[in-house]
């Protein structure tokens, strides 16, 4: 008998009595029965899961590496590739590629909330952004992995390294990015500090912008490359432990030196190039730059000042120095917007030979006017080999078609450092850049203060460049691997293995289980479908961001699908 026939019949006979009672009857209570027998509660059995469209592309001819995404099942994704790709796994523990849930994705359109507070699976949430001031993290008491160590992270951030180093010492600071040359010795030499030197994986380059005369001439562009001291540079401005770039990737990455090295400082033969190109006053340019401080380039002013003087000076060149918001800068570099020349540089996102060529130099690069196929043709081809050996040749002949085009300029490879104070343990340097802040404890103060070089633009990664924003994004979100602690090697993150076939067209990863997000909600195959669905389908509805470029995710993986002509 259900419980609600029951409890009927129950009243029933409670009734009857007090009928008999009222008219004078019997008074003996009704016969004691045994307690109605408790059933649980009715729940709802769990929903099966239902795997979300798979990200497909119609054929390879779109150029990227992507045949297909697919949930498997729940934990289980598999990405069928177009080529091989050796890369594979040191790509996919960028942060860039972080996966986010995908009704959060869906509900706010990866826009707006999804730029100022992501919602992902690390160690902190995103707390309070005071714009211009500081922002702050809260410990992620769900996080499936080893929790933070201090309750609160907060950034803050300064243009002037000689302020980032006064905080420090003053103790209002833990840590900071980027200490001056001047300002190694200062630091070892003070007992309440410590240095911490990050390796030199990273390229400082004049990039030009060929689509605009007279750079659209290879012989002004090769009298450039012999028209600046470089290593006057280096020397003048650029700590121990800094090079003068001979390639333009760090030779420390395999395949990153083929080729021969980069030209001889020799101003009397460019000034007779550019006499032959047709300028032999020189002419007026512009030279742009950001002003914020990278490992890559320590002294922003200076070394733009010194540039313009040898433009002038070597060759006759008039150029014009122009100081770019560090956001606009960036975007406007991207669609190829700087005119003239501009300083920039690159640090190693992972440590592949692919991650610095593949990205300036693909066949929809606009920073340096049209691509030359001389170049990305052997890259397509190089980052196909899984054998650094037998891709050397390839890396050879695209070297050397970087150095005989001049599509920039690289010039050094700049040694760095961060300082923080001696009670900080944990503390690190990663040659990646990606300083992760939960394993550092502060001398057992529950809040961890980090100041760097500028304000992030955005929290929303996927679809974002700037490095300050990248490093705040890996305190919050998490991609199917990640790299180790303050090193570069790979290891699982979100995904408990990424198995591939024998020839490197496919894998399988198989997802962590009991994973978290901020929100609440739980990872599964369709959150890793929907996360590269935004990045790499431009007719995506969630192919917005900041941007709506999603430059790594369209030139780390060669290409992005249905991107409109023109």
């Amino acid at each position: 008998m259900k419980r609600r026939e029951l409890f009927q019949a129950l009243g029933l006979i409670v009734a009857a009595s007090m009928v008999l009672a009222a008219c004078g009857g019997a008074t003996t209570p009704p016969p004691a029965t045994e307690p109605p027998a408790t059933e649980p509660p009715a729940t709802e059995p769990p929903m099966a899961f239902e795997p979300v469209a798979p990200l497909t592309a119609a054929s390879c001819d779109y150029g990227g590496f992507f045949q297909e995404i697919a949930a498997v099942d729940e934990h289980t994704v598999r990405f069928t590739l177009c080529k091989p790709d050796p890369a594979f796994l040191s790509k996919i523990a960028f942060s860039v590629f972080s996966i986010y849930p995908s009704e959060w994705l869906e509900a706010t359109g990866a826009t707006g909330e999804a730029l100022e507070a992501p919602v992902g699976t690390g160690a902190y949430t995103v707390g309070e952004w005071a714009r211009g001031e500081s922002i702050t993290f809260n410990r992620f008491e769900d996080y499936w992995g080893e929790p933070a160590e201090n309750d609160t992270l907060v950034f803050r951030w300064s243009t002037e390294s000689a302020a980032r180093l006064l905080e420090l010492q003053a103790g209002t600071v833990d840590g900071i990015d980027n200490v001056a040359p001047s300002d190694f010795a200062t630091v070892e030499g003070d007992a309440t500090l410590q240095l911490q030197v990050r390796p030199a994986l990273n390229v400082f380059y004049i990039g030009i912008q060929r689509n605009q005369a007279p750079f659209d001439n290879v012989e002004v562009r090769q009298a450039l490359a012999m028209g600046i001291d470089r290593q006057l540079i280096v020397d003048i401005y650029y700590p121990e432990g800094s090079e003068v770039a001979s390639h333009f990737t760090p030779c420390a990455i395999p395949n990153a030196c083929e080729g021969d090295p980069w030209y001889d400082f020799d101003p009397e033969a460019a000034r007779a190039m550019l006499t032959e190109a047709g300028y032999p006053d020189g002419f007026e340019t512009t030279l742009s730059y950001r002003n914020v401080v990278r490992g890559y380039l320590p002294e922003v002013v200076q070394v733009a000042g010194e540039i313009q003087r040898q433009l002038e000076v070597n060759l006759g060149i008039t150029a014009e120095v122009i100081e770019m918001e560090s956001g606009a800068f960036i975007d406007a570099t991207a669609v190829g917007d700087v005119q003239g020349l501009h300083l920039l540089g690159w640090g190693a996102d992972y440590p592949h030979v692919t991650n610095f060529l593949d990205y300036h130099f693909p066949e929809a690069q606009l920073q340096f006017g049209a691509a030359h196929p001389e170049i990305y043709e052997h890259l397509t081809e190089g980052a196909q080999i899984a054998d650094a050996a037998e891709a050397a040749p390839v890396y050879e002949q695209a070297n050397n078609a970087i150095r005989e085009l001049v599509p920039l300029i690289p010039v050094a490879h700049g040694g760095s450092a961060l300082a923080y104070r001696a009670d900080v343990t944990g503390a690190h340097a990663s040659p990646l850049s990606n300083e992760y802040f939960g394993v550092m404890d502060p001398g057992g103060r529950t809040t961890f203060v980090w100041m760097q070089n500028g304000e992030p633009p955005n929290l929303f990664c996927a679809d974002e460049t700037d490095g300050e924003a990248l490093r705040a994004c890996e305190q919050v979100t998490e991609a199917l691997y990640s790299y180790e602690v303050g090193g570069t090697a790979v290891q699982p993150a979100l995904a408990e293995a990424c198995v591939p076939n024998a020839d490197l067209t496919e894998y399988i990863c198989t997802l962590r289980q009991g994973v978290l997000f901020h929100d609440g909600s739980s990872l599964d195959a369709n959150d890793v479908v929907v996360t590269f669905t935004m990045g790499l389908d431009a007719a995506s509805p969630l192919h917005v961001g900041n941007t709506g470029v999603f430059e790594y995710y369209c030139f780390l993986w060669s290409a992005c699908l249905n991107v409109p002509e023109g």
